[in-house]
């Protein structure tokens, strides 16, 4: 998969809540937020074109982009890359790392509970012992 810039992640975020989108309306959704001009956006869409990452069509009156990558494969890609990136491809350092240095809430560590259990369930095929 292609990577991403954040600034394009931007434009595929707002094409992933809705689409089709022209660049005139991904302008409104993205470009005064973070203080683009409308050219700005047009060349982050080129690029998106470019990575095949989005494509183009003429839809009634506008030209109108669709998202080609869905978000769930870009975060899975994403956050294996981060993980690949900082540790060496453990998740369990990534999760340390954040205990230590980010004070966990009650609702954090439930959350990782639950995770666990649902994650050794799966791996014992629902037998607990």
């Amino acid at each position: 998969m292609a990577q991403i810039s954040d600034a394009e992640s931007r434009i595929m975020e707002a094409l992933w809540r809705k689409a089709p989108l022209s660049a005139e309306q991904i302008f409104e959704k993205v470009g005064p937020a973070n203080d683009w001009a409308p050219g700005t956006v047009k060349t982050l869409v080129t690029r998106l074109l470019k990575k095949k990452a989005i494509a183009g069509a003429r839809e009634g009156d506008a030209y109108c982009y669709r998202p080609l990558i869905a978000r769930a494969e870009w975060v899975q890609a994403e956050s294996q890359g981060l993980l690949d990136k900082l540790f060496k491809g453990e998740l369990a350092p990534l999760v340390a790392h954040f205990a230590e240095h980010r004070q966990l809430t009650a609702k954090d560590v439930k959350q990782l509970k639950e995770l666990i259990a649902r994650i050794e369930e799966k791996k014992t095929g629902g037998s607990r012992e």
